[in-house]
């Protein structure tokens, strides 16, 4: 039998069986990869904020290192997602998880140098690994059918639990570790940052082959050429089919569920530690919170594939209102109320994360799908930039309480954007029929 190169795509092409079988393959690198992900992205979301507070003698810019590593996951995102299109996922997202391990190196070096400067640049650089964790989500969807499209982006997610989870609640005995090489304590989980990231990025370097975007482009392309054959031009149509305002409505969900918890995400430890609360605990709640975001996953895309994007969407919606609603009136001192609030808001953007994802993949074609994914993957992390950044201005200037209010308005302005995309949806789907 010839062995089979990994440019070789025609045997996939012509092998429902072989597709099936990368398929599989494809969805277990990325689970791989996202554990190790998890854990790179889990130091920012807790010490970048306490980092920025110790340089900066001031709450008011405790927003200024998430903002930054949004902003750098918002060109991350936009650059993985063109040498995506072109070259396919394994460059795309092998360079961006490397890249977010290099910055990740270069807060560790900050830190110990006291130098703000350095320090900003490498949160903007350690951004690449947070736009490349979301974006290999849409790996395991390549080569999946309409009706496994959510599950297989859930796999993905909730692999990403693991690591994610951990990371926070190793903040402690990281900090101890540093210390030892004379490295700063809130550096510490930066190294475990840094070693996840680059295992991520060899990880799909390595064995994402052959690589499954670039044999769904191939099979598209036969799919097209046979339409054509034959004059079949409903096929070729439908093939080329672009729905645009699947592809906004997906993007505003993806954009305001992650501008929302983030922003709330952010100010909740500099919250927690204004009223007492240790590293410890700091660590315990955001690790809940990331759980929150990722482990429900599984159940998520199957009830997204199962009883539509619309109702998940809308259930999102809600479940970030009562999270805003429930951050605003819990007590500063009490870990139950704030972890109930962290939970709901982590649950309510992965409702968002997957409903929105599996509209836009519906809504697009192989032709422009990842170029697409990582444009909308920019909004995403602009949003997450602005809503870092306005929170830390919010709560300087008012309080955490009407933070929260403020996610939960937001949040309610979902549902009636998702209602009324669905309406249109129907009409356009109608008048395709006919």
């Amino acid at each position: 039998m010839r062995k089979r190169s990994s440019v070789d795509l025609s045997y996939y092409v012509n092998s429902a069986e072989a597709q099936r079988k990368l398929y599989k393959q494809s969805l277990f690198v990325v689970v791989m990869s996202q554990i190790f992900g998890g854990a790179g992205l889990a130091a920012g979301i807790t010490v970048g904020a306490l980092i920025a507070k110790d340089m900066l003698g001031s709450a008011g810019f405790a927003g200024v290192p998430s903002a930054l590593f949004t902003l750098g996951s918002a060109l991350a995102a936009l650059l993985v997602g063109r040498i995506s299109q072109r070259f396919g996922r394994r460059y795309g997202l092998s360079l961006g998880f490397i890249a977010g391990g290099v910055g990740a190196i270069g807060v560790i070096v900050a830190t110990t140098m006291n130098s703000i400067v350095l320090l900003f640049l490498s949160l903007f650089i350690y951004g690449a690994g947070t736009a490349t964790n979301l974006q290999a989500r849409y790996a395991g969807t390549d080569l999946a059918s309409e009706k496994q499209r959510a599950t297989a982006i859930s796999i993905a997610m909730v692999s990403t639990t693991l690591g994610a989870v951990a990371g926070p609640n190793l903040v402690t005995p990281l900090g101890e570790f540093a210390q030892i090489f004379g490295i700063p304590p809130l550096a510490g989980p930066f190294m475990l940052a840094a070693t996840a990231y680059l295992l991520a990025g060899l990880t799909f370097l390595l064995y994402l082959r052959p690589d499954p975007f670039l044999v769904a482009k191939a099979i598209a392309a036969e799919q097209e050429k046979q339409a054509a054959s034959v004059a079949n031009e409903g096929l070729k149509a439908m093939q080329n089919n672009v729905n645009r305002l699947g592809v906004v409505v997906g993007a505003i969900i993806l954009v305001l569920s992650h501008m929302i918890m983030v922003a709330i995400m952010t100010m909740t430890p500099i919250h927690m530690q204004n009223h007492g609360s240790g590293l410890s605990a700091v660590g315990m709640i955001i690790g809940m919170h990331i759980a929150a975001m990722y482990l429900p996953s599984l159940g998520t895309g199957m009830l997204v594939d199962k009883v539509g994007r619309t109702f998940m969407a809308v259930a999102s919606a809600i479940t970030l209102s009562i999270a805003g609603l429930t951050a605003a009136y819990a007590p500063g001192d009490s870990f139950v109320w704030l972890a109930i609030a962290l939970i709901l808001l982590g649950l309510g953007w992965n409702f968002g994360l997957i409903s929105g994802t599996a509209i836009i993949i519906d809504s697009t074609n192989l032709k422009t799908r990842a170029k697409t994914q990582g444009s909308v993957d920019v909004y995403v992390a602009l949003g997450g930039s602005a809503g870092s950044v306005l929170s830390g201005i919010v709560v300087a200037y008012s309080s955490y309480a009407v933070l929260g209010l403020i996610g939960m308005y937001l949040s309610i302005l979902l549902i009636p954007l998702v209602l009324w995309a669905r309406y249109k949806s129907q009409v356009r789907k109608k008048v395709l029929a006919s």
